[in-house]
């Protein structure tokens, strides 16, 4: 009897002693794979061993993924500052000529031309604005894709957005006759006042064009509990359900839009803009009823609570 509880004692202290080695191997393997990963975060990750064990070649693996990870992201950042460089070659190497051009324009449309002619140059310009126009919308979308330029979010007040986006507009629905109307509203949001007004202006720009004369469009905000919700209604034909999916696409027209001007990039944008600032649009349209876009605006800037 004696004899078996020795052999249990001496089993039993082996088995501890087993036990720690191994507590003490795992402790070892964790502190060199934190040493490992501190190494790759501060960017000087190299192998330090070279055997066949195990963590030998975790070694190798996370070198050969850190190495592709840098290459990968260093691809990347070469495609941003090509793309930045061509953003602003565009821009430069474009705006004289298209000035140029809507200046000699307007300068032969003011000279003694007979009346056919009059009307080419009028086409002209009017060609020459559309350029101008396309090259601008272009610019706005790969300035905000590649980081170029992004909306700074801001506590501010909603109202002076809609009536400043009615203003904008105002111009064009009283030449088709459409009213178009404001609703006051009290209550602030969390957005850049120029991007997002140009987002809201892009909606409403499009509410009025495809609006028929008589009609009306009026633009309303909510206050929700996280966001303030900035509806743009419409009496105009509404879009047909398949292609309410694709109408936040770059350059995407309906099939009932090829006789308004426009190039695909209004709704785009205005989607782009308010994505970066924590926000959405979303389109409402019954068959037959006109439209509701509705824009999405964060009552709070990211981390930001109220007291």
């Amino acid at each position: 009897m004696n004899a078996l509880a020795l052999c249990a004692f001496a089993l039993a202290v082996v088995g501890a002693g087993f036990g720690v080695w191994q507590w003490a191997s795992r402790r070892r393997t964790l502190r060199k794979l934190n040493r490992m990963l501190d190494r790759a975060i501060a960017g000087g990750f190299v192998e330090d061993t070279f055997n066949e064990t195990e963590l030998s070649a975790l070694e190798g693996r996370l070198a050969r993924f850190l190495q592709g990870s840098s290459a990968a992201r260093k691809s990347i950042e070469g495609e941003q500052k090509a793309v930045k460089s061509l953003i602003a070659d565009i821009s430069h190497q474009t705006r004289t000529p298209i000035a140029n051009l809507l200046l000699y324009a307007s300068l032969l449309s003011e000279s003694g031309l007979s009346p056919q002619q009059q009307e080419l140059a009028q086409s002209l310009m009017v060609q020459g604005e559309k350029l101008s126009f396309l090259i601008q919308a272009l610019v706005k979308a790969s300035r905000l894709e590649a980081g170029i330029v992004a909306p700074v979010p801001a506590p501010s007040p909603v109202s002076p957005l809609l009536e400043g986006a009615a203003e904008q507009e105002e111009r064009a629905a009283q030449l088709k006759q459409i009213t178009l109307t404001a609703e006051p509203i009290q209550g602030s949001a969390a957005f850049d006042p120029r991007w997002t007004g140009e987002a809201l202006g892009n909606v409403v720009n499009n509410a009025v064009k495809y609006t028929p004369a008589g009609g009306t469009v009026t633009i309303s905000a909510q206050m929700l509990d996280s966001f303030c919700r900035v509806d743009v209604a419409d009496t105009g034909p509404g879009i047909p359900e398949s292609e309410q999916a694709e109408i936040f696409n770059r350059f995407f027209r309906g099939k009932d839009s090829h006789g308004a001007e426009g190039l695909g990039l209004g709704l785009y944008l205005a989607r782009e803009i308010l994505a970066r600032q924590g926000g959405y649009i979303r389109v409402s349209s019954p068959p037959g009823k006109g439209c509701v876009f509705s824009l999405y605006l964060p009552r709070e800037t990211a981390g930001r609570k109220e007291a």
